[in-house]
């Protein structure tokens, strides 16, 4: 499901998306992409997933052939902050967000699961251009040409998300735009560098429940229903085997000391 968060930060626009899905008990993968975010749910859960948007204002516009919240535009200090929670389907979904993180910090203790830097990785997040009067085919041939020399390469780190509607959108290690030439090829800027923070989560169940949801809101700071006070801007992408949280270069310090601070406090 593709959603549209105008007039939203990334973080909060992270937590107004996963905080009524985490409290509903359904399990998702996100993905933060240059012009989208898209929530990937169980087939199954779709009629849920629908319900639980619509029940927070998220409206589907056939215009953009996704969900929109025109609420989020003018009232941003309703955003939840949910927890990074993972539940198995067994276990009744938590009724209060708070509930939730606590129960999603808990169990990334039981399974020792820290978060993890690599501090030579400096991602860049940028887009081919669209099928318009502005793009070409040489532009898709420089595209694709550029993505077959960072694979021969091996990268450090390399998201591409290819959708229908939208034009190619990646995350990469600044040390492959090399690879794409000419310079203008990558929509994006070039200077504005992202830290991944890393989550290994393979000791958990792909169904588990409010990972993507816990760790938003643990970073943006701030209580449930409040006003978001110091609030780290973030993007996030779940893969099959991780979860990457990824942050400004002068918000790592910060952003590691309160996801470590939460191990701390769940050892009291």
């Amino acid at each position: 499901m593709s959603v549209e968060g105008e007039g939203l930060e990334a973080g909060k626009r992270v937590l107004e998306l996963t905080s009524p899905l985490a409290l509903a008990g359904i399990s998702i993968f996100f993905i933060t992409t240059y012009f989208s975010d898209y929530i990937i749910v169980p087939a199954r859960s779709k009629g849920q997933v629908v319900r639980a948007l619509e029940d927070r204002g998220f409206r589907f516009e056939e215009s953009a052939e996704a969900y929109v919240n025109p609420a989020a535009r003018h009232d941003r200090n309703r955003s939840s902050t949910s927890s990074f929670g993972h539940l198995s389907p067994s276990t009744p979904p938590p009724t209060t967000v708070d509930e939730l993180q606590t129960r999603t910090f808990a169990l990334l203790e039981r399974h020792g699961i820290l978060p993890r830097v690599d501090a030579d990785v400096r991602l860049l997040q940028c887009a081919g251009r669209r099928n318009d009067s502005d793009g070409s085919p040489t532009d898709e041939m420089a595209l694709q040409v550029g993505l077959t020399k960072c694979l021969l390469y091996q990268p450090r780190f390399l998201s591409l998300t290819l959708t229908e509607n939208e034009a190619a959108s990646l995350l990469l290690d600044r040390r492959l735009i090399s690879n794409f030439e000419p310079n203008n090829v990558l929509l994006g800027n070039k200077e504005d560098f992202l830290i991944p923070i890393m989550l290994d989560l393979q000791p958990l169940p792909l169904e588990a429940t409010g990972i993507v949801c816990g760790v938003a809101g643990k970073l943006a700071g701030g209580p449930a229903d409040g006003p978001l006070s110091n609030a780290i801007e973030m993007l996030y992408l779940s893969t099959a085997r991780t979860g990457t949280v990824m942050v400004e270069e002068k918000d790592l310090g910060h952003a590691m000391e309160v996801l470590r601070a939460e191990k701390k406090n769940g050892e009291k």
